[in-house]
């Protein structure tokens, strides 16, 4: 007899529960406490993407600043990165199919500076590389990449919104997608 109750009492504080969250959840608005939270944290991401500290690949110090107020697609990657390198020649033909439009593209190498610079003496890129070593690795992670795979794209409005981002290598169609909208 006492099991039965001791059930009860946890199925109605349960019930009871749930139903407050759900409750909360709908007063609040549904989602609208998620999206705030999902654009301020893109907001945060790019503001480190801007005081990421970069360098040439000669290994001159730059700003990611000086993109701020134009629409960019971000690129980070590595020299021995297989399926990073594999879609670069995709990504050098749509920046040069949307620099007409006021698209820029960028390289972010989480990769030390010699490998890069030796790298790009062997392969044309037709968009900026800039060198970010491992902290390229936090900064991609800001935009969500949890899993700190790559190749990972990003790309940003003029607005500096995050309007998409993928983890692995690109898909020019639903690339061309998601500029097209900009």
């Amino acid at each position: 007899m006492n099991t039965k109750r001791i059930l009860a009492t946890v199925v109605v504080a349960a019930l009871a529960a749930g139903g407050g969250i759900l409750a909360g959840h709908w007063a609040k608005g549904g989602n609208a406490g998620k999206a705030d939270a999902a654009s301020v944290a893109d907001k945060n991401a790019v503001g480190e993407l801007w005081s990421a500290a970069v360098t040439t690949p000669d290994g001159k110090p730059q700003s990611l600043a000086h993109y701020k107020g134009r629409p960019i697609v971000v690129n980070f990657w590595a020299s021995w990165c297989g399926p990073c390198v594999e879609e670069m020649p995709e990504l050098s033909a749509l920046q040069r199919e949307y620099a007409k439009k006021g698209i820029q593209f960028i390289g972010v190498g989480v990769d030390s500076g010699a490998n890069i610079k030796a790298f790009l003496q062997k392969v044309q890129v037709d968009y900026p590389i800039y060198v970010a070593g491992f902290a390229g690795a936090d900064v991609a992670r800001a935009f969500g990449n949890t899993a700190g795979g790559l190749p990972y794209t990003v790309v940003i409005d003029a607005n500096g919104n995050v309007r998409a981002t993928k983890l692995g290598q690109i898909k020019p169609d639903e690339l061309r997608h998601t500029l097209d909208a900009l």
